[in-house]
């Protein structure tokens, strides 16, 4: 698995990185401590989470997967691990149970901190922006918690590149340490919030661009096919959504897809996300998985790139999207 620096940090991370929202939700802990061994096995030393996976699951409060990946930590060398984490979401009651102000950061990570079982967490991003509180508030908490050794670097989740110059503005303005990372929705069919503008930015910045949700959900992997039925494992609302998004467009980038998988003797997964690992932009895409076969698929994708040709064909017709 290649590795690649993150951004302008000192750190190396895996050219895949595990997402694990699903680890507390679709997956127990029993079931998400292999998939976890299994990834680092295969060479992935960079893990994705946030604090309110999953505080939408009745019975759930939130830190869930924080805390199966602290159980898994246990087993681990902490050097050998990247571990990021994201907070913004409503995680306790009162005025600063969420959001981006200094209150809510600064225990939001602590609480992070215990659940990871880490002294130190080495990505720390914003999961969303906050138009409530002063984007100054929220640089200068986020330099504290760097300052303290709690957190290394930082990132930015779900912010136009507008929103993350800003942010880098006044972290430099302020001799603040500035965001080196971006994790916005990217994939195939979902190119439009990263280019051209944060593609650009990045690119002259030094950020790495972390995309989540480079499978759309599994719409890419050729599982919903327009006029059947939902497989049986769309199982949040999410997925039983992906009919509405077969639109025509949509549907001829997927037949280009599957008909390029198949010349290239791989999955429609891997394909996708080799259209993703060919864009001089991307540092790591965040996959995620509830299976090892899941995991392996995507796995798959390690090392591989797409043709000119065939980048330049999938392109053209996904513009637009």
């Amino acid at each position: 698995m290649e590795q690649r620096p993150l951004g302008s940090s000192d750190l190396l991370v895996s050219e895949l990185c595990l997402g694990t929202m699903t680890m507390g939700w679709q997956n127990d802990e029993r079931e998400s401590l292999p998939i976890l061994d299994h990834a680092f096995h295969r060479g992935i030393n960079f893990i994705d989470t946030a604090d309110i996976y999953s505080n939408w699951v009745e019975g759930n409060r939130g830190g869930e997967s924080e805390r199966i990946i602290g159980k898994w930590l246990k087993t681990k060398s902490r050097k050998d691990v990247v571990i990021a984490t994201k907070a913004r979401g409503r995680m306790w009651d009162g005025e600063d149970g969420e959001g981006l102000s200094r209150s809510h950061l600064l225990r939001a990570c602590d609480d992070s901190l215990k659940r990871l079982g880490v002294d130190h967490i080495d990505l720390y991003q914003c999961h969303s922006p906050d138009e409530w509180v002063p984007l100054e508030e929220t640089v200068q908490a986020l330099g504290e918690l760097v300052k303290s050794g709690k957190v290394r670097y930082l990132g930015l989740s779900n912010y136009t590149a507008a929103q993350h110059r800003q942010a880098n503005d006044i972290a430099d303005k302020q001799k603040l340490p500035r965001f080196i990372s971006s994790q916005p929705k990217y994939n195939l069919i979902c190119r439009t919030r990263v280019e051209p503008q944060l593609a650009d930015y990045a690119a002259r910045e030094q950020i790495a661009i972390l995309p989540y949700s480079p499978l759309e959900g599994g719409l890419l992997t050729g599982k919903y096919v327009p006029g059947r039925p939902l497989p049986k494992d769309a199982r949040h609302t999410l997925n039983q959504r992906a009919p509405d998004k077969l639109t025509p467009q949509v549907v001829r980038v997927l037949e280009k897809l599957k008909e390029i998988s198949k010349q290239r003797g791989e999955t429609m997964t891997q394909t996708a996300l080799a259209w993703c690992l060919t864009k001089p932009f991307i540092t790591s895409p965040i996959i995620g998985a509830t299976s090892i076969a899941q995991l392996d698929d995507s796995l798959g994708a390690a090392g591989k790139r797409l043709t000119a040709d065939e980048e330049r064909t999938l392109n053209e017709l996904s513009d637009g999207l």
